[in-house]
């Protein structure tokens, strides 16, 4: 029952691609990451995917429909078993859910992040 401050957060860490947990609610982790290049093409057999940002821009590519580009203040949700791939040009910082336990690579030969608590 107290705020988190998702600017504060974001400057703990400088990496890209590590998804940081800053909350948990209902099962569920609330990260906060950084995007910078591409992540490898993948999908979550048995959960959506939440992607918010916050701060720059990020390009959803999916494998069977057309490129979504987005950026502060929107967010995209993509379904579970829909393969996809996040990326971005510049540096961008992203708020993610996800369900606990739900590795961040899903079924791409990248080995998940460790998803630390900050």
């Amino acid at each position: 029952m107290k705020k988190i401050n998702l600017t504060e957060k974001l400057s703990l860490f400088s990496s890209h691609w590590d998804p940081k947990v800053v909350a948990s609610y209902n099962d569920n982790d609330v990260m906060v990451v950084k995007f910078q290049g591409e992540y490898p093409f993948h999908k979550h057999d048995n959960s959506d995917d939440f992607f918010l940002v916050i701060e720059g821009d990020v390009t959803m590519d999916y494998e069977d429909h057309d490129s979504v580009s987005f950026g502060p203040g929107e967010l995209v949700i993509v379904p579970a078993g829909v393969v996809h791939r996040p990326r971005a040009e510049h540096a961008a910082k992203v708020l993610l859910i996800e369900p606990k336990g739900e590795p961040n690579s899903g079924d791409s030969d990248r080995p998940p992040a460790p998803k630390d608590k900050i």
